[in-house]
């Protein structure tokens, strides 16, 4: 059994699919393994193997955390449409999506934006992704929903609104949907200006930033366990408190007790 995009699935469903499947081989794929899966693996407890060679011709992203701009967002969509590529700006509330999309569209009013999320009907949703990977619009607006499994080419500018409300494997999956073909891409994480970050926001947004380079997945999710704690075992929990112990001491105990 191949599990791909790992990380979408919660303890409940992957130990169902388990349960389903007891005495066949489970080959797990993901990018970012969330702090539990992680945390069995590195215990010891399944065994890993890590890919960190990119594809030929990749460069990495370049990855920059600023305060919302306005001039910037113009700048950097200007500029992927002039080099004729494509570019995705995530707004991660679907109460507010369509606002949204109307103030990118008064920025740059000469470039065409489409909109996708995850309440709209079926046929709709088809409709616009077809449009914009079609290259019929210039800028798609969205929410997480584009998050992993889309892989258009031509898409090398991302702009993340509130990127402070995402969480580490997130971001990193989002950077993952531009710079998939021989071309610079940029991502630019804005965060609203003038408001006081949390601790783990600042922290997360350091460690996105700081490991822009290619095949990085598994450093990135090291430095997400680091923040939220690793996963209970037994339990469902995906995220615990290790940062009392220290990571070392915390496997060096898990290691005594496997044994």
């Amino acid at each position: 059994v191949i599990i791909d995009e790992e990380h979408r699935f919660g303890v409940r469903q992957k130990e169902r699919i388990r349960q389903l499947t007891r005495n066949v081989d489970v080959l797990a794929l993901t990018a970012t393994p969330i702090p539990r899966t992680l945390n069995l693996s590195l215990a010891g407890a399944r065994d890993m193997s890590v890919i960190e060679t990119p594809p030929q011709n990749r460069l990495p992203v370049h990855t920059e955390v600023i305060e919302f701009d306005p001039e910037v967002v113009t700048e950097a969509l200007l500029r992927e449409v002039d080099r004729g590529g494509q570019a995705f700006v995530v707004h991660n509330r679907v109460e507010t999506i369509f606002n949204f999309a109307a103030m990118v569209q008064q920025l740059v009013p000469q470039i065409r934006v489409g909109v996708a999320h995850g309440q709209m009907s079926e046929r709709e949703l088809e409709h616009v992704m077809q449009e914009f990977s079609e290259g019929r619009m210039d800028v798609l607006v969205a929410t997480m929903i584009i998050e992993s499994g889309l892989d258009i080419p031509t898409v090398n500018t991302l702009i993340v609104d509130r990127a402070d409300t995402l969480g580490l494997a997130q971001l990193y999956q989002l950077r993952g949907r531009v710079g998939r073909s021989s071309h610079r891409a940029y991502a630019y994480l804005m965060v609203p200006s003038r408001r006081v970050l949390t601790e783990d926001a600042e922290k997360r947004l350091r460690v996105i930033e700081e490991f822009d380079e290619l095949g990085v997945g598994f450093k990135v999710a090291l430095k997400d366990m680091e923040i939220r704690g690793a996963g209970n075992l037994l339990g469902p929990e995906q995220s615990g408190h290790i940062l009392g112990l220290g990571f070392d001491l915390y496997l060096k105990l898990l290691e005594e007790a496997v044994a």
